[in-house]
């Protein structure tokens, strides 16, 4: 059976603790998402695998894990705290899938931060990049999201992530990106569903419209 690998690699620095409440809904409104895809396409098996992460603490609320162990997270399971090691983060997320893709696999990955590298100190801009190029050969999708007090286009740009997205970092802002990720998220399973892949850049494209 073909797996899609959903990675959603989510900030919990401390700048996050003003839309915290926000995150943590779309965050699980997301997976619930991804519990509906499963039973959309039920020859497609969801795996997902959640990363929080700041200079204290990196951490793995999900792992590989099918949708009947994804469960609603409390305000206990999201604590933003410290600093952003955006690099470090990206990286383990990125190797963490790896090691268990297949080919014939898909893989869907969403970086969503509010704030620029200050901490990392396993990986450097070159080894994200060579390992997103690597898993773009094989068919993965990367969607970068930031708040509109970020260069997101830049950023998105020098990680070599073509689909990019900015948001207002605020209640309305914040429950506006989710949606609009959610929305996005779907497109890309009928693609799947279908045997295609997303063309270049065509992760929010319908946002665009």
């Amino acid at each position: 059976m073909k797996k899609v690998h959903n990675l959603i690699i989510l900030d919990e620095s401390g700048s996050m603790e003003s839309i915290r409440e926000q995150a943590l809904t779309g965050l699980n409104e997301t997976l619930q998402s991804i519990v509906t895809a499963q039973g959309k396409y039920p020859d497609m098996e969801q795996r997902t695998t959640v990363l929080l992460f700041d200079s204290t603490n990196t951490r793995y609320v999900f792992r590989n894990d099918t949708t009947d162990i994804l469960t609603v997270l409390s305000r206990d399971d999201y604590r933003p705290n410290a600093c952003t090691p955006l690099f470090d983060a990206i990286g383990k997320g990125i190797s963490t899938v790896k090691s268990v893709f297949n080919d014939g696999d898909a893989a869907i990955v969403t970086i969503i931060t509010d704030g620029y590298e200050n901490a990392s100190r396993e990986y450097s801009l070159k080894q994200i990049t060579h390992l997103i190029d690597k898993m773009k050969e094989n068919g993965w999708t990367f969607a970068f999201i930031g708040t509109d007090n970020l260069d997101v286009e830049s950023m998105a740009k020098n990680f070599h992530i073509d689909n990019h997205l900015a948001f207002a970092q605020d209640e309305k802002g914040t429950r506006d990106m989710f949606q609009k990720e959610m929305r996005a998220r779907s497109a890309c399973y009928d693609y799947l569903a279908e045997g295609e892949i997303l063309p270049s850049g065509g992760y929010f494209k319908d946002e665009d419209e």
